[in-house]
């Protein structure tokens, strides 16, 4: 287990309620594709690492300030005395990297930000962040490229770089490594999660409000609005799922407080949301049930 697990950072679980609630521009669209696209990989990488045998501590997803400038790891994972750490990248289709430019394509000819170009930075604001809290510690970062649909044409070969092909043999290696952490590799493992940011200061999200939000319960595995309420039990008139109605209210009620925190949680405010429950009386023993009632009467509101 990591020792540091990764989740779904806010931002995308706020663009992934939004994207079935209302419409998002293009540009909206194509951020949520990419940040959800960009978690699906890196959750493929953690599979990997969670295998490893060695004696080793694994910290996902962590954000640093450096001198006033942020600096995302994806994966790092500490062993004895040394640091490797882990630019991930979903991307898929064939690229290349122009040697006399050092710029970054995908074929036919459409520019990204070189992952080598990024790698290099963090590279250097880890290793700055390492000085500042006193560790000295040896660090090889990598790009990995996890999509099995990726190909990169003209990379240097000394590029520090994993691809699809590599990483199951790159993972083996680790297993071979007989030491153990000592205490201080455990310390800086806790240092640094101490440090980490939890909130991303670039957090790029639309303006909503709750009126113009479309209502109702959505299915937790297709997401779509084809729920069908018989009994205590919520059917999906699309796929077929299944989920009982208190699961599926406490689900919503989840996503109304991450969309609007503000917003004191009322039976008639879950009501209005969920649509499909059509007595009241069920809202409000589910939340009696589940959280704390503060108030009377028409002041009553759960937290």
């Amino acid at each position: 287990m990591a020792y540091k697990p990764r989740i779904e950072s806010k931002e995308l679980k706020i663009l992934k309620a939004l994207h079935k609630r209302m419409k998002l521009s293009e540009k909206d669209k194509q951020h949520f594709f990419n940040l959800k696209k960009g978690y699906e990989g890196e959750v493929m990488f953690d599979k990997l690492t969670e295998k490893l045998q060695c004696d080793c501590l694994i910290l996902n997803d962590l954000l640093f300030k450096v001198k006033n400038t942020t600096v995302q790891i994806d994966s790092l994972i500490i062993t004895t005395g040394r640091i490797y750490f882990y630019e991930i990248k979903n991307s898929d289709g064939d690229y290349f990297i122009e040697s006399n430019t050092n710029r970054f394509y995908k074929k036919p000819k459409i520019e990204y930000i070189n992952p080598l170009l990024q790698l290099n930075r963090s590279d250097s604001l880890l290793r700055q962040l390492l000085q500042n809290i006193g560790y000295n510690f040896p660090i090889e970062a990598q790009v990995v490229f996890i999509n099995p649909e990726f190909t990169l044409y003209q990379a240097p070969l000394d590029s520090p770089i994993i691809f699809p092909t590599q990483i199951n043999s790159y993972m083996r290696k680790f297993d071979l490594n007989p030491y153990k952490l000592n205490g201080k590799d455990k310390r800086l493992a806790s240092k640094l999660i101490s440090l980490h940011i939890e909130e991303n200061p670039y957090t790029i999200l639309p303006d909503y409000e709750f009126t113009k939000l479309r209502k109702g319960i959505t299915c937790e595995v297709c997401d779509l609005f084809s729920i069908n309420v018989n009994g205590k039990i919520c059917h999906c008139g699309d796929c077929g799922h299944k989920e009982l109605v208190t699961a599926a209210v406490l689900r919503n009620v989840s996503e109304i407080r991450l969309l609007f925190p503000e917003m004191k949680i009322t039976t008639n405010l879950v009501y209005d949301w969920c649509v499909v429950i059509e007595i009241k009386r069920t809202i409000k023993r589910i939340l009696v049930r589940n959280y704390k009632q503060i108030g009377v009467h028409q002041w009553t509101y759960y937290e």
